[in-house]
């Protein structure tokens, strides 16, 4: 028999691993994969644009897979990479007026998923669980 904290690990990646699948089904007719929609979104939620090290780190995936997806993106026309101010080894992130338009698009859909998703949850319990993710993550982060 499986202890809770086993069933809660398990229940808390497979609901992140089917939450990112289910948006990535309704982004399907953007050609898009779920690497390429994911780094949209994460460079459109930054208040600065991002370094393609941060970016990576906030994707969870390495540098070197970063580079790919923000080749096809750059490629694609989405994207774009300008030098650092500070650093010349360093390129920042922005999205062009067409990859915002491609966000646009991303978070209509993922709040649809949040809405059908959510919808029916109490919440109460939707606050209770938020905050519990919440500090779990802040626990994760000040292990690094």
């Amino acid at each position: 028999m499986s202890s809770i904290e086993e069933r809660f690990s398990a229940a808390l990646h497979g609901s992140a691993r089917a939450w990112r699948l289910a948006i990535d089904r309704r982004l399907k007719h953007l050609g898009l994969s779920q690497a390429s929609w994911m780094a949209i979104a994460l460079t459109a939620k930054e208040k600065e644009p991002p370094s393609q090290t941060r970016l990576a780190a906030r994707a969870g995936v390495e540098d070197p897979t970063m580079v790919s997806t923000v080749d096809r993106l750059v490629k694609a026309g989405f994207m774009v990479r300008t030098p650092s101010a500070t650093d010349r080894r360093v390129k920042l992130l922005s999205l062009t007026p067409a990859g915002q338009a491609v966000y646009e698009t991303v978070w209509q859909e993922a709040e649809a998923v949040r809405r059908e998703l959510l919808g029916k949850v109490d919440p109460e319990i939707l606050q209770t669980v938020t905050l519990f993710l919440e500090a779990i993550q802040t626990n994760i982060e000040s292990l690094s």
